[in-house]
């Protein structure tokens, strides 16, 4: 064969692989696709969706308008305050959830309002497997949840975030049963203003595991009511003390906090 018909011969098998490597599958399902389809809890506009609840009072009032939409964040402010008696504020979302992740972006700003808790200072929370607000007693301090604590440093000392405390709960932590309020993660600290992110697994009555910036810090199991919890008690159902589910809500303690992202994605039961 000469070379002219050698160079189109080879033209046209290069041109035959090009066309078929361009032509639709026609099975759609061998084509690997992400699946996930993460839920905004969180629009970007307005509290649509979500609930306050302080303590003292009812659901459903925004005490001093702390909790409001700035520039598109969902921003936890004390700049209506004069000072911080005791009334704690939490936001709950208006669906409950059990087998999901649950991912936030947050940021700490400005200084404690007067009034503040010393270890209130940089001090937020995510609130998971919680009581829906309308169960709350009108003086309740904390909703019964299993809260991923939110902190940041002082700009000086280790202070790590995503942390574990459990109003009116218990987990098993290292194959036992944990009772203290609060342990740290192994996460670093993340002193200033810079933005976070923290995820959290959850798997029903099973397992919790907890992440930042993409680093799992934290593994415990068994969220379960604490019976000797007088906010606990009412809640429980029989003999069985296990969580398998529950409300989100976000805190507001006494330090500004700012969240851009809020978002769930549902796992299989």
């Amino acid at each position: 064969m000469c070379l002219k018909n050698i160079f189109i011969a080879g033209s046209l098998l290069c041109l035959a692989v090009v066309t078929t490597a361009l032509l639709p599958l026609e099975n759609d399902a061998d084509v690997t696709v992400s699946d996930e389809e993460w839920i905004s809890l969180f629009n970007g506009e307005d509290l649509e969706g979500w609930t306050p609840k302080f303590t003292g009072y009812d659901p459903g009032i925004n005490y001093n308008n702390t909790f409001r939409v700035e520039d598109g964040l969902l921003t936890v402010s004390y700049d209506e305050w004069d000072e911080f008696n005791g009334e704690f504020g939490h936001l709950f979302y208006k669906d409950s959830f059990s087998n999901y992740k649950i991912r936030a972006e947050y940021r700490f700003i400005g200084e404690q309002v007067k009034g503040g808790e010393g270890w209130a200072l940089r001090n937020n929370g995510l609130m998971l497997h919680g009581q829906h607000p309308e169960t709350m007693a009108r003086d309740q301090e904390f909703p019964v949840s299993v809260e991923v604590q939110l902190l940041g440093g002082n700009g000086e000392d280790p202070r790590s975030t995503a942390n574990l405390c459990t109003p009116g709960t218990n987990v098993v932590l290292d194959g036992e049963l944990f009772t203290p309020h609060c342990t740290t993660s192994d996460s670093k600290t993340y002193h200033g203003d810079q933005w976070v992110t923290v995820e959290v697994e959850v798997r029903g009555s099973e397992i919790f595991k907890h992440y930042v910036n993409g680093e799992q810090v934290m593994e415990y199991t068994d969220p379960q009511y604490d019976e000797r919890d007088e906010t606990a008690q009412p809640l429980i159902e029989g003999t069985n003390l296990l969580i398998d589910r529950g409300t989100i809500s976000i805190q507001a303690e006494s330090h500004p906090t700012q969240f851009r992202i809020i978002e769930v994605l549902p796992l299989d039961e």
